[in-house]
């Protein structure tokens, strides 16, 4: 089963269960137990469910600010606000990690060495390199090579994560484009396919003049009379024209 089709059966079965719940802790718990799930890269629809909203006013509140987190955020911002929000687990630190290089991947298919031990907070590149093997490319969140001799990791595929305000501008724009470009390219195959069917009318109108015109001609032949007009001469002129070449090739 793919990475996409694991993270939705997850996904369900955690929806499923926060709308059974009632405590504030119980939602904390499950937000915790998500956000260390190893399968688990996508988190708007557990954001989505209405039970979270007992954490707002409860001393678990910066449990949603955590699952936010995961959703939008990386591995340097949660370094930046840590004051704010609840140690992470090992298990939550290395999903945010990983999740880290998927939000690199959304702008770049080609990462610098130096620019990923920078965003992982990682030391050397054995360290670095054993992480993307391991954590990213044996996971199956992310395909690609890593190339040692330019210092780069080279993704071919990268597992989606989910959409911020505006990456989701983004796509509306990019999307509206492509209609555009398509509504274009529509009308120019409409075109295209109005100019061939004029073609094709006037060579079939054409060919039906030729047709028209070889038919008149096969029956003037046909016709005696017409015949006679066309030949301009009887049959026996035409013998006795015939008999003389014959009498001077004699000669």
């Amino acid at each position: 089963m793919g990475i996409e089709r694991k993270q939705s059966a997850f996904i369900d079965r955690f929806v499923r269960q926060a709308a059974e719940l009632g405590a504030a802790e119980s939602v904390a718990n499950l937000v915790l137990e998500a956000t260390s799930h190893p399968s688990l890269f996508a988190f708007a629809e557990i954001l989505a469910i209405p039970n979270l909203s007992k954490l707002l006013a409860s001393q678990y509140s910066s449990y949603l600010d955590v699952l936010l987190l995961f959703a939008c955020g990386t591995w340097k911002i949660y370094q930046r606000h840590a004051h704010s929000l609840p140690v992470l687990l090992p298990d939550q630190v290395r999903k945010l990690k990983q999740i880290s290089v998927l939000a690199l991947i959304e702008n770049e298919k080609e990462l610098p060495y130096d620019q990923l031990m920078e965003e992982l907070d990682v030391s050397n590149v054995q360290e670095l390199e054993d992480f993307l093997i391991q954590e990213c490319i044996h996971t199956g969140i992310v395909r690609g090579k890593l190339d040692q001799l330019r210092r780069c990791f080279k993704v071919q595929f990268a597992s989606g994560r989910d959409l911020t305000a505006e990456h989701l501008a983004n796509t509306i724009e990019t999307s509206n484009s492509w209609f555009r470009t398509s509504s274009n390219l529509l009308h120019l195959i409409e075109e295209g396919i109005k100019w061939v069917e004029c073609m094709n009318e006037i060579n079939n109108q054409h060919k039906k003049e030729i047709n028209d015109e070889i038919e008149e001609v096969e029956k003037a032949f046909k016709d005696h009379d017409g015949w006679s007009e066309i030949w301009d001469g009887t049959d026996e002129d035409c013998i006795g024209r015939k008999s003389r070449r014959r009498r001077r090739l004699e000669l």
